[in-house]
């Protein structure tokens, strides 16, 4: 996951595309060191997913982190980062504002049924100027069509815009198993608890401790889809049981890490 180690991130270079050269464009790559992009935007959606490994993208309002079988809707327009797990395979979708007018125009995370994937790995072998009018065109439809079906799934982490929860959330993403308190950061800031409080409430809609959990959990996506052991990741989140990181995880997900990842 890439909230620690940015640094040690391989850049990822950019497409320069003046334009698309259809409605529907396919983009794979394979990646097999962690890598990252700069922050950019695009006239056009992007979807993007991989079939191997964990996608995060940032932009302004949130961390918004995509396991297999979940995909990144990231409107037109949105400036935005990518990060991607070790040995990820990405099959990304670049798509024209044109055919994509029933989307939200806000970045959000999408469920990708097996008929979905299937269909945008399929995709990814087509040539790039296909025939709108012949069967890859109806390929295209047919994506477009179960993208609008697709169901949205809470996997955000929304960012606080205040400075001082801003230097919480630094620290909290270098270490997510420290247990420093909410009274900790207060006293260090000279302000109020409850002030505090209500600054997170304000910034993310979320209570500390669940906002915290959450950071925490989906920073643990990353080691468990690459099989690292429950405990393991378990105690790097600062969970002092693994019985107690499992309840949390299938709270915030509504199924266990090995359900999850199956």
């Amino acid at each position: 996951m890439p909230p620690k180690g940015h640094d040690k991130s391989v850049r990822r270079s950019i497409p320069g595309l003046p334009s698309l050269p259809r409605p529907l464009y396919g983009r794979t790559e394979s990646l097999p060191n962690r890598a990252l992009t700069r922050r950019h935007s695009h006239p056009w959606v992007q979807l993007s997913y991989a079939i191997q490994g964990v996608l995060e993208v940032q932009t302004a309002a949130g961390r918004f982190v995509a396991p297999p079988e979940r995909a990144v809707w990231i409107p037109a327009g949105v400036p935005h980062r990518v990060f991607s797990s070790p040995h990820t395979e990405m099959r990304s979708l670049y798509i024209d504002c044109s055919v994509a007018g029933w989307a939200a125009q806000r970045c959000h995370v999408l469920a990708v049924n097996d008929l979905l994937r299937e269909l945008i790995r399929t995709f990814s072998g087509v040539p790039v100027e296909y025939d709108q009018d012949g069967p890859h065109g109806r390929l295209a439809q047919v994506i477009l069509d179960q993208l609008a079906e697709a169901p949205q799934i809470d996997l955000m982490l929304p960012l606080p815009q205040d400075s001082r929860l801003q230097q919480i959330y630094r620290s909290l993403e270098q270490h997510p198993d420290q247990s420093t308190t909410l009274q900790h950061w207060s006293d260090r800031f000279g302000v109020t608890e409850k002030t505090l409080s209500r600054l997170f409430l304000r910034d993310t809609g979320l209570t500390f401790r669940a906002w915290r959990q959450r950071l925490r959990l989906l920073g643990a996506l990353t080691p468990l889809e690459r099989g690292e052991r429950v405990t393991d990741v378990a105690l790097a989140c600062g969970y002092d049981s693994t019985s107690a990181f499992i309840a949390a995880f299938r709270q915030q997900f509504g199924e266990t890490p090995g359900e999850f990842f199956r």
